[in-house]
């Protein structure tokens, strides 16, 4: 596609937004697509919801709304809009669905998938169950729909605590982070029977590399997602969820600092954040990285991509995240 001048008038602006992580050349490859992405949206009355995972240049370039996994639901029940491109993965864009059965939701690449959604069926859920009869369920949002469907309430790290907390028992089975199961296990008094999912971005981060990034840059502030390693979490600095640590940096403005999540991430909050360094682990998620410019363009051109499910499933699957989004943070 051909870097014309009309497309240099209409992505400026965006690219002085985002030129410190991103190289001229790289941009003069993505300014087309974003335009002509950015025209094709009015035209078809789409909206692009972007997850904090992705690229620059669809974090910033062509997505209407970015946001972690709860923000994304909420704002997914919110839209007018006729059509919904998820630039995320498969998971959200069934969240999107849910909140939406009656409008078109699509998604770029459909094997974007999730090492936490796959590792754990409805079936799965039904026999831990009847296994702890009367024990609640909560589910994180990653979360393929056929478990949410079994599910009492989802939740995200965001307000997993708060949604634990909230049910008032004793006992919950908490799926299928077990190292978010961990966490949320120190902060109550609720004794978790989790499930051994993991995030596979997350699981790479190592109590080694929290000292020796420490031992390197002398008063940095390691800010970590608790879908990490408990010992990662202990040898940070703060823990907390994709918006929480988004707030961390925004509100306390360090001098330097390492988000340990996904890479792109560090990226993305470095364009709102100019005064910080980030040091930045380079973990990419395989699947969120399957979401492209080009795939954006040709999924919203040819309505390809689209998330269909039976009304059974959408309105038993629905009612677990309504409670998560009503709970709020």
């Amino acid at each position: 596609m051909e870097f014309s001048q009309e497309v240099r008038k209409a992505t400026d602006p965006i690219y002085k937004k985002i030129s410190k992580v991103m190289p001229e050349i790289e941009w003069l490859v993505h300014a087309p697509y974003i335009h002509k992405i950015n025209k094709l949206k009015k035209e078809k009355n789409a909206v692009i919801l972007a997850h904090n995972y992705q690229t620059p240049e669809i974090y910033h370039g062509v997505a209407d709304f970015s946001a972690d996994s709860l923000a994304l639901a909420v704002e997914a029940s919110k839209t007018s809009a006729k059509i919904i491109v998820m630039a995320g993965v498969h998971f959200m864009a069934e969240t999107a669905k849910l909140m939406n059965p009656n409008k078109k939701v699509l998604l770029p690449d459909m094997k974007a998938g999730c090492s936490l959604s796959s590792s754990i069926t409805g079936k799965d859920v039904r026999l831990l169950k009847k296994k702890y009869p009367g024990v609640p369920v909560v589910s994180y949002v990653n979360t393929s729909a056929d478990v949410k469907a079994e599910t009492d309430v989802c939740c995200t790290s965001a307000n997993a605590v708060k949604i634990v907390k909230s049910l008032g028992t004793k006992k919950v089975i908490f799926l299928p982070d077990d190292y978010l199961a961990k966490y949320v296990a120190s902060q109550t008094d609720v004794e978790i029977i989790s499930w051994k999912g993991i995030c596979i971005v997350h699981d790479q981060f190592n109590e080694n590399e929290i000292i020796n990034i420490r031992k390197n840059n002398p008063g940095i502030k390691i800010i970590a997602h608790p879908e990490c390693p408990p010992e990662v979490i202990k040898a940070s600095d703060f823990a907390g969820s994709t918006s929480g640590m988004i707030n961390y940096v925004k509100n306390n403005q360090p001098k330097k600092v390492m988000m340990v999540t996904e890479c792109s991430m560090s990226d993305n909050i470095q364009v709102e954040n100019p005064n910080v360094e980030f040091i930045k682990p380079c973990n990419l998620c395989p699947h969120m990285k399957k979401i492209t410019l080009p795939k954006i363009l040709e999924c919203l051109e040819n309505e390809t991509g689209e998330i269909v499910m039976d009304k059974e499933t959408i309105n038993k699957a629905r009612l677990s995240v309504e409670k998560m989004v009503a709970i709020g943070r």
